[in-house]
């Protein structure tokens, strides 16, 4: 058989498929490569959406905003001090989009205006943090990226 221009292009297109599909099989095969959602139950959380825009609507209409400020000792969330710190109830959520190992929530219970949530628990890299929080019966959202 003599090999050809045409034959030469075949080869070529044949073993670069193969090249292509061998890492395709290898990185959904292989269990270090990790294949997780984001969030967990994503369909559960899209059906309370309305609910969550009610909240951070009543969050954007404060006066005074929710902040959160990144210090030595960790991440400082400061709530209205006009409000009662003691009637303050919720949760932050943080979550870590590289890793879901990472993620956690931690209660609201404060004692001053601010919560402070210790550097120990954090890793350096991008956070997305999530304070859902309650005032007398009144419901708030407040949603942040933070890079430590």
């Amino acid at each position: 058989m003599k090999a050809n221009w045409g034959t030469g292009i075949i080869i070529a297109f044949g073993l670069f498929i193969t090249f292509i599909l061998y890492f395709v099989f290898k990185v959904q095969g292989d269990m270090k490569y990790d294949h997780e959602m984001v969030t967990e139950e994503y369909y559960k959380k899209e059906i309370g959406y309305q609910e969550q825009l009610n909240k951070e609507q009543n969050a954007h209409d404060l006066f005074e905003k929710v902040t959160i400020e990144t210090k030595n000792e960790g991440l400082l969330i400061a709530f209205p001090k006009s409000f009662d710190y003691s009637k303050i109830t919720g949760k932050v959520s943080l979550y870590r989009p590289s890793s879901q190992k990472l993620d956690f929530d931690m209660p609201i219970s404060l004692s001053s205006y601010s919560l402070l949530i210790p550097k120990t628990k954090l890793v350096g890299g991008r956070w997305d943090i999530i304070i859902d929080w309650n005032y007398e019966n009144k419901d708030y959202l407040n949603k942040e990226k933070v890079n430590l």
